[in-house]
């Protein structure tokens, strides 16, 4: 039955799908009366702090191993440093386990973090929803989860795709509309608080809003991280000189278990996913620790066992919007090669605060002395796909080149969120959704084929007709 219905919901998005990949790409002409590109005042109910003394905020959660049955939780407590411990269990408020963890803080130029614990779970059951419990007494906070599935080819799963998402009231109504979506875990593209927007003191009072801003998602489903350039931070005018120093003191990620030297870049593998995390702005020419890495990390990929290779990286790839427009060839010239041989389905990125989706396209036969010098259609691509539409302050790219490149299939200036539904090994269905003046509007949607099923299936179509032809021949 559920197969059945699978392919009922299937037919209209390959036509979308058929029609969008033989026609000219779209530039939307919408126009929104979008709310102001300013952040919510402090004393908006959206950043309350919770009520009691020492009780924690700004909780949230991430993947805390390589397969998905771990979680690391985190929460920051400003009174005293309090308990590093988290209490845990599989019904409500009978927490039968506990997971001691550590706590850090730091300074910047003036201003005094909170005290921020991250705590590792493990040893988790699959498909299982956990009820948590952090802080001491009365101030004591209760939350839950659910763990993914185990690894499969053929697992659905949902993830949510954010990026500069920001703490304005357009980053609000992406945030909630996210929130109705049904889907599982965020993959983030970068670019959290906006911090950086602000000078002194009010840079870490402003990491802490953000944190208790998101704290209604990321408590209950795991955000899987990485950095933009917002979380850089770079400010010599206030002696603060360490790249992501905010960042990487609030954000941990389980850098280890896929065997990276860096929390900067790493991956995860989740349900019938293995996501991949790159790192814009930490080196990546051959030879460096990044891309020694994700030589290695690619080979480990089996395609088996996790038939979706996702690449999450901030800066785009490929982007036909005047805004940052060719930031990301550098990487493109390192990696594209790599991302075709290991038939990446598709590369979220964000950085651009505009939505843009490309067909699959490649650009690996140029070189500086000869070559084809545009990129051109290939079906063992990836999608590209920018989604830096968050909300955040600093407004709407809205300025795209034209004409629209040929590799470009849709693109739009407006805020908005997207999901990736994995329906099996071989289709994932794809939906952009607009924040249309606060009302959830889906625009972009079609159905993903996966690069490696998809094509061993051809591959034994043929194989098979080619044998069929040889029997007729020999008989």
């Amino acid at each position: 039955m559920k197969s059945l219905l699978f392919q009922f919901i299937l037919v209209p998005f390959v036509i979308l799908n058929f029609v969008n990949n033989v026609n000219a790409g779209i530039t939307s002409r919408f126009i929104r009366e979008e709310w102001p590109s300013v952040d919510i005042p402090l004393d908006h109910e959206v950043f309350a702090v919770p009520k009691g003394y020492n009780a924690p905020q700004q909780v949230h959660i991430t993947q805390g191993n390589y397969d998905g049955n771990a979680v690391i939780i985190s929460w920051v407590t400003f009174d005293e440093p309090g308990s590093s411990k988290v209490q845990y269990g599989k019904s409500d408020k009978n927490y039968e386990f506990s997971a001691e963890g550590k706590m850090t803080n730091y300074t910047f130029y003036k201003y005094n973090s909170g005290y921020i614990h991250h705590v590792l779970v493990d040893g988790l059951e699959y498909d299982t929803k956990y009820y948590y419990k952090t802080g001491d007494g009365d101030s004591a906070r209760e939350f839950w989860f659910q763990t993914p599935p185990m690894i499969g080819p053929d697992v659905p799963y949902k993830f949510g795709i954010i990026g500069d998402l920001g703490q304005t009231y357009n980053s609000l109504s992406t945030l909630e509309h996210y929130m109705e979506s049904g889907a599982q875990s965020v993959l983030f593209v970068g670019d959290l608080s906006y911090a950086d927007r602000y000078k002194y003191n009010d840079v870490g009072i402003r990491w802490d809003s953000w944190g208790r801003f998101v704290e209604k998602s990321t408590a209950y489903q795991p955000w899987i991280w990485s950095a933009g350039n917002h979380e850089i931070e770079y400010m010599p005018y206030m002696n603060e000189v360490t790249p992501f120093k905010s960042y990487l003191h609030r954000y941990p990620t389980p850098y280890l278990a896929s065997k990276s030297s860096s929390p900067m870049w790493y991956a995860i593998r989740r349900a019938s996913a293995h996501i991949i995390v790159l790192s814009s702005y930490s080196p990546f020419v051959k030879y460096t620790p990044q891309w020694k890495w994700l030589e290695e990390e690619l080979n480990r990929v089996d395609r088996k066992k996790t038939p979706w290779l996702i690449v999450l990286v901030h800066v785009p790839i490929y982007n036909s919007n005047e805004a940052h427009f060719m930031e990301g060839e550098s990487m493109r010239a390192v990696f594209e090669e790599w991302f075709i041989h290991h038939k990446v389905d598709v590369i979220f990125a964000g950085h651009v605060h505009a939505y843009e989706r490309s067909y699959r396209i490649l650009n690996i036969r140029y070189n500086v002395s000869s070559g084809e010098r545009f990129p051109v259609p290939d079906e063992s691509a990836p999608v590209y796909i920018t989604v830096g539409d968050g909300g955040n302050q600093e407004g709407l790219a809205g300025k795209f080149r034209d004409p629209q490149p040929d590799y470009s299939a849709f693109r739009e200036a407006s805020y908005g969120h997207s999901t990736l539904e994995i329906m099996n090994r071989t289709h994932a269905v794809y939906h952009w959704n607009r924040n249309d003046d606060g009302k959830k509007v889906a625009i972009d949607s079609f159905v993903l084929n996966n690069q490696y099923w998809s094509s061993n299936v051809r591959e034994r179509k043929l194989k098979r007709h080619y044998l069929n032809g040889m029997r007729m021949i020999a008989s």
